[in-house]
């Protein structure tokens, strides 16, 4: 049937408002009435409903500015409650049951209709249909794609007591044929239903018979029995796959009338045969495992569920980790979950576990994270456990970058390279009180003035005890 939310679905062009609607598509719903269109839509201009199992035109009549009425491919049998369409220009009736080609005078009322197809209908085969509905829609342009000359219209209206008549002739014999092909699907109906409940009353009785005799037997025979009953009701379930597959093809091979019945019967078959496979599928569907994210060793794994793009950056500038994960754009971000933890980042993206092991230990109390508004993606921060070991255990302020630090940086390198010294002989650590205290400077006023000692090996030298000595 025509439910709201049905209808909501199919309004997806008008922001899912159906009180302004004006164009409805319910094309291939299955729906078997109509029903609530023409409270919930009174300003429909357009209206689809092909290829259902519409048996009945009803409750369309309130919808003033129908346009254009789109019915083919069901199962209607009569032209009616069409009246209160005014606004009603093109109506489509193709391949339906309509055998009382005498119903088209209701459609004198829609003053404004201009298009009507009717191919397909048994009424179409009448002797002098075409003339009949000529004379009998005298507003109509067009019928079945081919327009109406108005030479046409003249002979149709000069002809029409005498097709009126054969119409009236062919309707009679069609309705007697259509009420025995009712009386036939009728019977064709009882015979599957009583063939169901000797079937079910089949199976029924197997079930309790098996369970009375396991119920009496002693326990070596019981057990024998509980043993042997799995293997009977694979048996059955193989037989009751046979009997439905050779029922199947005998369903489509055996000939069948071309009526409403028929339509509706062949709906049934596929619906039931549906309904089959899916009760099949569901037992073999095996459950799937959990998927494993700690290993029994308590090592966490490398996880990608939902298959995002990902970037993994170590900044060492302010000593963090940061994870950029490509999550969907327009998804919600209540359906994002994420967990930092020392040693791996793990996010639940609509249920699916993205996790990814860090390279190093984080904080995750300082941890955050944040969702870019323009691409969505999803940035967590994690501030590094691990610091640079100095001689001073205070937290270093941040100071600017400038050549001087730089080199101080370097020379820190260098002194910690020391440490990767292999001689046994030397300290593991360098000795930093020899490395300043290397010499020791006394105060140039106390130290001893050196004298000068002449060399006797010059023979040009000679002493002057009134030269004053050189400094």
């Amino acid at each position: 049937s025509v439910t709201e939310d049905l209808i909501r679905r199919n309004a997806e062009h008008n922001d899912c408002i159906i009180f302004s609607l004006e164009e409805l598509s319910l094309h291939q719903q299955e729906i078997e009435r109509l029903e609530h269109i023409d409270r919930w839509c009174r300003d429909l201009k357009i209206l689809y409903l092909q290829n259902n199992l519409i048996g009945k035109i009803e409750n369309v009549s309130k919808l003033k500015k129908l346009e254009y009425l789109n019915l083919a491919l069901n199962n209607i049998e009569k032209i009616e409650n069409l009246e209160g369409c005014e606004g009603l220009t093109k109506l489509d009736l193709t391949v339906n049951f309509i055998g009382e080609l005498s119903s088209v005078k209701t459609l004198q009322h829609n003053i404004h209709l201009k298009e009507l197809f009717l191919m397909g209908n048994p009424c179409a085969d009448f002797d002098g249909y075409r003339q009949f509905v000529v004379a009998a829609l005298q507003q109509l342009k067009w019928l079945d794609g081919k327009e109406i000359e108005r030479s046409e219209r003249i002979q149709a209206l000069q002809d029409f007591p005498v097709v009126e008549q054969q119409i009236r002739e062919q309707e009679k014999a069609y309705c007697l044929k259509r009420a025995k092909d009712k009386e036939e699907a009728q019977r064709k109906l009882q015979e599957e239903e009583n063939k169901g409940e000797r079937e079910g009353r089949h199976t029924g009785f197997d079930g309790r018979w098996y369970t009375d005799i396991s119920a009496t037997l002693p326990s070596s025979e019981g057990s024998k029995d509980d043993v042997q009953a799995p293997e009977i009701q694979e048996e059955e379930c193989k037989k009751k796959k046979l009997d439905s597959g050779e029922d199947d093809l005998e369903f489509w091979n055996k000939p069948s009338l071309y009526t409403p019945e028929s339509r509706l019967e062949t709906l049934r078959h596929m619906e039931k045969q549906r309904k089959d496979q899916e009760k099949l599928s569901e037992k073999k569907k095996k459950v799937k495992p959990p998927r494993v994210l700690i290993c029994e060793d308590g090592r966490a794994l490398n996880v990608n569920e939902p298959k995002l793009d990902f970037s993994l950056r170590d900044d060492e500038k302010r000593n963090q980790i940061v994870l950029d994960l490509a999550v969907y754009r327009y998804m919600d971000t209540s359906l994002i979950d994420v967990d930092v933890q020392p040693t791996y980042v793990r996010v639940m993206v609509k249920g699916k576990p993205f996790q990814l092991v860090l390279p190093a230990e984080v904080k995750p109390d300082s941890s955050s994270a944040k969702r870019a508004q323009t691409t969505g993606h999803l940035v967590v921060y994690m501030p590094k456990v691990g610091e640079i070991i100095t001689g001073c255990q205070g937290t270093s302020k941040p100071v600017k970058s400038t050549p001087d630090s730089s080199r101080e940086k370097t020379n820190k390198r260098s002194q910690q390279m020391e440490r990767l010294e292999v001689d046994p002989s030397k300290h593991a650590f360098p000795d930093v009180a020899n490395i300043v205290q290397a010499k020791k400077h006394t105060p140039r006023r106390v130290q001893a003035e050196p004298k000068i000692i002449p060399s006797e090996e010059d023979p040009d030298f000679e002493d002057n005890p009134e030269v004053p000595p050189l400094i």
